[in-house]
């Protein structure tokens, strides 16, 4: 190969590696800044396909999609000066990659430090405004909006960023006041225990006591009735009685000495002494032949 060949050969390879270093591509996952010799020549820079000047120009690419920042639990005071533990995250993006270059160096690790300082500022001033019912169920929903209203401004002015949502994952007492705390509510509940049977107790009594009334009463209605209806019955029986007396005596009399028999000598052990010419033993003499 002679020199003339080497040469076009050597030529044409630093053509293509800087025509290959001329261009560059942006995801739509990503942010990009053009850099010229350290200092941004284009900001937000759009994704696609873009020309650069190989070896002046340098681009710095930033992720785009939705980040976490998982911030470690902090200790809080609330309005009554309770302790508490909070766990909270932030969501958040970039916004101004321009802004966010500068301001962290295009590094996540740097962005996180100071958010995670804004978001444990924001987070004590929350909680120091509150009560601990008002933070635990109260007022918690309106507590992470305002911590990412406030949030948000900041991060977009000082670090080129847009927090999307902060939210609070457990809100829990220091392990010291844990056992108090346990023993107070347990207390409280034996309580309030003790009330709702001493109300049960009450109330059951009371119903008893009507049930107990309503029997009574029910019971000396149906004897009155009871009573009223033997009356009429017996009433009713006698007239029958008398009708038929009226109607025949003899048979009556007679029907009456047989039941009398019946009734007497049911038991073949029953023993009566009576004299043989006795009026109980008339019909009997009248049976002989």
């Amino acid at each position: 190969m002679s020199n003339k060949s080497t040469f076009v050969l050597v030529v044409a390879a630093v053509i293509g590696l800087v025509a290959w270093n001329s261009f560059y591509i942006v995801e739509q996952t990503e942010r990009a800044v053009l850099l010229q010799f350290g200092k941004v020549e284009q900001s937000n820079v759009q994704p696609g396909l873009h020309v650069k000047i190989p070896y002046i120009n340098q681009v710095r690419k930033f992720d785009a999609r939705l980040l976490t920042l998982d911030a470690p639990t902090q200790r809080f005071l609330t309005l009554e000066k309770k302790a508490v533990m909070v766990d909270a995250f932030a969501k958040w993006r970039v916004a101004d990659a321009d802004h966010y270059y500068t301001a962290t160096s295009g590094i996540k690790q740097v962005a996180d430090e100071r958010l995670a300082r804004r978001l444990e500022s924001g987070l004590r001033d929350q909680f120091g405004k509150r009560t601990l019912h008002e933070v635990v169920s109260g007022q918690r929903d309106e507590l992470m909006a305002e911590i990412t209203a406030s949030l948000n401004v900041m991060a977009r002015k000082e670090l080129g960023i847009e927090v999307i949502d902060v939210r609070v994952k457990s809100i829990d007492l220091p392990k010291e006041v844990n056992l108090s705390v346990f023993e107070r509510m347990s207390s409280e509940r034996a309580r309030e225990a003790r009330d709702h049977r001493a109300k049960g107790q009450e109330l059951a009594e009371g119903i008893r006591a009507d049930a107990d009334r309503q029997r009574r009463v029910l019971l000396a209605e149906a004897y009155r009735e009871a009573e009223e209806i033997r009356g009429e019955g017996d009433a009713k029986a006698t007239a029958v009685y008398a009708k038929a007396y009226g109607m025949d005596q003899e048979f009556y009399a007679f029907h009456r000495s047989l039941m009398a028999y019946r009734e007497s000598f049911a038991d073949k052990s029953d023993i009566m002494v009576l004299s043989p010419d006795n009026e109980f033993f008339k019909y009997m003499e009248q049976a002989k032949p």
